[in-house]
């Protein structure tokens, strides 16, 4: 029963619970980045690329083999299909451009975040007011309602 215990205090500590809630919501970040920058972002792109699809680039590094073939570099005979090898530089060109697109999202909000805790930070915060001053205007107040003297 210790061990439940230990776990349950361990779980439920605030730092847990805070990187639990920060993994959740940076998976639902990362997909709405996913849908903005491949429906939002890239069809215009590509529209302005004269219709290329960036996603779908790549090159061609080794031709695809069907059995019976001669391999071209080894020079013997192929003894079942060999897939085509593509290098998809293209896909790896969206990645990054939505590593920056998350990057840009993440500096505005940090941004906006500083901004609001310098304004709380510059407030100015009102000082009580020391016993004796209060005091003394009490004084003066109670010296003007007599009808006495103008304090100097």
């Amino acid at each position: 029963m210790k061990i439940v215990q230990e776990f349950k205090e361990f779980i439920l500590k605030g730092n847990m619970v805070d990187l639990a809630v920060g993994i959740v919501i940076g998976a639902a970040f990362s997909k709405v980045v996913t849908t903005l920058v491949g429906s939002v972002i890239m069809p215009p792109t590509a529209f302005l690329m004269g219709g290329v699809d960036l996603a779908s680039k790549k090159t061609l590094l080794i031709e695809e083999l069907r059995e019976g073939d001669t391999h071209p570099v080894y020079q013997n005979t192929v003894e079942k299909d060999i897939p085509a090898v593509y290098l998809e530089w293209g896909a790896m060109l969206q990645a990054l451009f939505e590593l920056l697109v998350v990057g840009l999202a993440i500096f505005v909000v940090i941004k906006a975040i500083n901004a609001m805790r310098k304004k709380q930070e510059e407030a100015p915060k009102e000082e009580p007011t020391p016993v004796e001053v209060e005091l003394l205007r009490d004084i003066r107040d109670e010296l003007r309602s007599r009808g006495g003297p103008p304090p100097a």
